[in-house]
């Protein structure tokens, strides 16, 4: 069943690349910013655990590989069938507890936990070539996702600490550097440098929480958007605009707006 709707799919494109302007017209760069706004879509509908979007913005997401794999084969690159095998032989290779090489490695056949999958994912990264374990991070990751994605790669050599309080000292630490840096009226550059330190500090606190530093930002993000559009919303049934209110005015409808949230929930 899987491989009957995925060969339709796959034969679709084809059509659709022969009969179809503006499917025949695209790049892998005109492609590039409409993927990057379809995982966007996707993660927004993860975070609302939207289940119905989840499935449209998957399909979505696979048009566009089916997309890239077909411009691909007509430059004579690579097929998505190429595409599909190597990530079949990358995950049976990466995961050496659950499917054994014919050449045993020391270490990589034995895991207890989460954690040494991930450890061992990343020795086996080391040993197919790669120069450090920080690499594969993309570039252009936002820089929130970034953050969280060289520390937990950083972790899996043991550059970690040991335990939440050490991290929230390191927070409270790089929150004094800030401050010191503000009130001595240092460059902006050095201003900028210690907000950083303070950010990543925090986002690694929130990797001790378990917590996904982004995911937070991004429901506090929809909770001020929703808050602000209801203020402006009483403010215009009054008559009024935010434009002519006082702050004062304003922080006592952010607070009855507030408090009226509370108490639906």
């Amino acid at each position: 069943m899987i491989q009957n709707t995925f060969e339709r799919l796959v034969t679709i494109m084809e059509t659709l690349r022969e009969k179809c302007p503006w499917d025949r017209k695209q790049t892998i760069q005109s492609l590039r910013q409409m993927t990057l706004e379809e995982t966007y879509e996707l993660t927004d509908a993860i975070l609302d655990e939207d289940w119905l979007n989840i499935k449209e913005e998957l399909g979505d997401l696979l048009l566009h590989i089916v997309f890239y794999s077909k411009i691909a084969a007509e430059q004579q690159q690579f097929t998505i069938d190429e595409v599909i095998s190597g990530i079949s032989e990358k995950l049976i290779k990466r995961h050496p507890h659950i499917y054994p090489p014919e050449e045993k490695t020391e270490g990589l056949l034995e895991v207890k936990s989460e954690e040494d999958v991930k450890r061992n994912w990343e020795r086996i990264k080391l040993k197919e070539g790669k120069t450090s374990v920080l690499s594969g991070v993309p570039v252009s990751l936002p820089s929130i996702t970034k953050a969280m994605r060289l520390q937990e790669k950083a972790k899996q050599v043991g550059f970690e600490w040991e335990k939440k309080e050490d991290v929230w000292e390191k927070v409270e630490e790089e929150m004094e550097e800030l401050q010191s840096a503000v009130s001595q009226e240092e460059s902006q550059l050095r201003q900028q440098e210690e907000l950083g330190d303070l950010l990543f500090s925090i986002i690694n606190y929130a990797r001790f929480l378990n917590i996904d530093a982004d995911a937070a930002l991004e429901r506090t993000n929809k909770k001020f958007q929703s808050r602000f559009t209801q203020m402006e919303a009483i403010a215009a049934g009054r008559g009024q605009s935010l434009n002519n209110m006082t702050l004062e005015e304003m922080d006592a409808m952010w607070n009855s707006v507030k408090s009226a949230k509370q108490e639906n929930e």
